[in-house]
């Protein structure tokens, strides 16, 4: 079939939505199937490749959940899949659903790291969720069936799969309290723990996502979001099915390669649109359009009414120069939609109510640092994004290291309660018990609560201490980016050991300069500009670009890169004496 003769699936139809009111995910993917609603998926270019309905879904996913069972896959085993934006996951997830064995999504390589660096990360997720089988394309099959073998499980490609035999058995009956997936973090990849979701969990999060969207006519989503991220899987597929919303859909990879093709579909939709993205998405389409462009000539995003920001911290000053890049092209301030979320409170946790936009506070530095401020210094202050009000049934507090409750705009750590916490980290009962306190989920996260509002101010774990002074890494690295030449994502901030014993702040920055000499200067500018924000002299070491380690989803790691520094896994550049 032809492009020219593709038809997208539409907005609406006859079906009444329901709002993810299901008992079980099973019964959401049955009665999506009653609609003409699906998914529709875009080569590089965003043209529509694709078109593959709820209905034609379930159809594919009754046929794997057979082939399972023939194969002799038991309720409550696992099957990873190398989750790719594509039909052939899209029905062997719900396959598993089906079959009462938990999918388990597994990421795609990105363009760090290279073919061992992948193969490992398989590896260690392989060995913590000990799956049967492993299922990916046929384009990696070479890295995915080493990672298989090294682990000892089956592997294959989705066409060996499909070729294999069905039963027409009946299937189990599914129950709200099993456990539906398992969830890997984008960073779980030397210590990997797997989120374990039930039925019950999901449905309670995406009825009060749905809900506090107020998702309804008309509305349908684009996203770029890769599968294997909770964003991405959660909110951009599993979401999709239970609450009967059509979606235009971009590979990941294509959406790096060619960013603005996520604007082009949205302008192209004739509904209402919900589209999510981090921080660096929106950054990287304004980053790309130049100042003499006449961006109302190519974008119409004047029915974006909900621009998701999420999974990384928000910057309010990226958020405006998308708004001063693309207004002209319809696009509105208050679409955007800050939230708050983690892979084991199954998505989200909190949620900015619709058409408030981005709002602010202006903190002091030492509300931040724990630390008194000196006087004979002008006050310095970070602007703190709301992140917005906790869904239906979900419980927020802010607590200090004791336990103990804290009040409005009091920084401390935020937990949250609900029926969309997750069961447990599969086979980790001290992790889960570290994290999970009498219902409560201690999200790692610091943060404060103003008027019912959730503010986030950085992960506890990231945070620099020296001195008894807290500085959070974000600061720093913002700090380097207002320097010319760097791009969000070049600079990486951690705490190290110097030679006399003390902490002193480290940052490793990605260096496009060639010369000896300017490298040098770059440096000593970094250090001033570090100098600035902290008080104190810092390690600076400049390094190749691409060189920082992200996430699989793409985000910096921190945590990895002053690993891997601390190791000798990042070289350094040389600088002239």
């Amino acid at each position: 079939m032809t492009d020219a003769a593709l038809t997208p699936t539409p907005n609406d139809c006859d079906l009444p939505r329901r709002r993810s009111d299901f008992a079980t995910f099973n019964e959401a993917i049955d009665y999506a199937a009653r609609s003409q609603k699906g998914l529709n998926f875009h080569d590089m270019r965003g043209e529509l490749e694709t078109v593959y309905p709820f209905s034609q879904m379930r159809e594919d996913a009754l046929k794997g959940a057979g082939q399972l069972i023939a194969a002799g896959f038991q309720k409550d085993d696992r099957v990873a899949l190398v989750a790719e934006t594509s039909a052939q996951f899209a029905a062997m997830f719900c396959a598993c659903i089906y079959a009462g064995v938990w999918p388990v999504p597994l990421p795609l390589p990105t363009t760090f790291g290279g073919k061992e660096s992948y193969i490992d990360q398989l590896s260690v997720q392989l060995d913590s969720s000990d799956p049967k089988i492993l299922l990916y394309p046929s384009d990696i099959a070479e890295m995915a069936k080493a990672a298989a073998d090294r682990q000892g499980c089956e592997g294959q490609t989705w066409e060996e799969f499909s070729a294999r035999p069905a039963s027409d058995c009946e299937l189990p009956e599914a129950q709200p309290d099993d456990i539906s997936y398992l969830q890997y973090s984008s960073g779980s990849t030397r210590f990997p723990t797997g989120v374990a979701v039930t039925h019950r969990a999901l449905l309670h999060n995406l009825f009060g996502h749905a809900t506090a969207m107020h998702i309804g006519m008309n509305d349908r989503v684009v996203s770029w979001l890769p599968w294997y991220h909770d964003m991405g899987l959660v909110g951009c597929f599993l979401s999709l099915i239970s609450n009967q919303v059509s979606v235009d859909l971009l590979r990941t990879e294509h959406f790096a390669r060619r960013p603005l093709a996520w604007l082009d579909l949205i302008s192209r939709n004739k509904g209402t649109t919900l589209s999510y993205s981090p921080t660096f998405g929106y950054d990287i389409c304004a980053r790309r359009i130049s100042s003499q462009s006449h961006v109302s000539d190519r974008f119409d995003l004047s029915r974006w009414r909900t621009a998701g920001n999420g999974a990384d911290m928000i910057r309010p000053d990226v958020m405006q120069s998308f708004v001063n890049a693309f207004s002209e092209a319809g696009f509105k301030a208050k679409a955007f939609t800050p939230s708050y979320g983690l892979a084991e409170a199954t998505l989200a946790v909190t949620v900015m109510p619709p058409g408030e936009g981005i709002r602010v506070e202006l903190v002091e530095e030492e509300r931040l640092s724990g630390y008194p401020r000196d006087l004979s210094k002008p006050a310095r202050y970070r602007a703190i994004v709301n992140c917005g009000k906790p869904l239906p049934g979900m419980d927020v507090a802010i607590r200090d290291e004791h336990g103990s409750a804290k009040g409005d705009h009091q920084i401390g750590k935020v937990w949250c309660r609900g029926t969309s916490v997750m069961h447990s980290y599969f086979r980790n009962q001290e992790a889960t018990e570290d994290c999970l306190v009498d219902g409560w989920l201690d999200t790692g996260d610091m943060g404060y609560m103003a008027d019912g509002y959730l503010f986030i101010v950085g992960r506890a774990k990231d945070m620099i201490i020296i001195n008894g002074k807290n500085h959070w890494p974000q600061d720093i690295e913002w700090a380097v980016e207002q320097l010319p030449g760097f791009n969000h994502g070049d600079i990486a901030a951690f705490s190290v050991e110097t030679e006399n014993g003390e902490e002193a702040p480290a940052v490793l920055v990605h260096c496009r300069v060639s010369d000896p000499e300017e490298r040098v200067r770059l440096r000593d500018q970094i250090a001033d500009k570090v100098r600035s924000v902290t008080g104190m002299s810092c390690v600076v070491e400049l390094v190749p670009p691409r060189t920082l380690p992200r996430t699989s989803s793409g985000k910096l790691s921190r945590a990895k890169a002053k690993r891997q520094y601390l190791a000798g896994e990042i070289q350094p550049l040389d600088l002239a004496a």
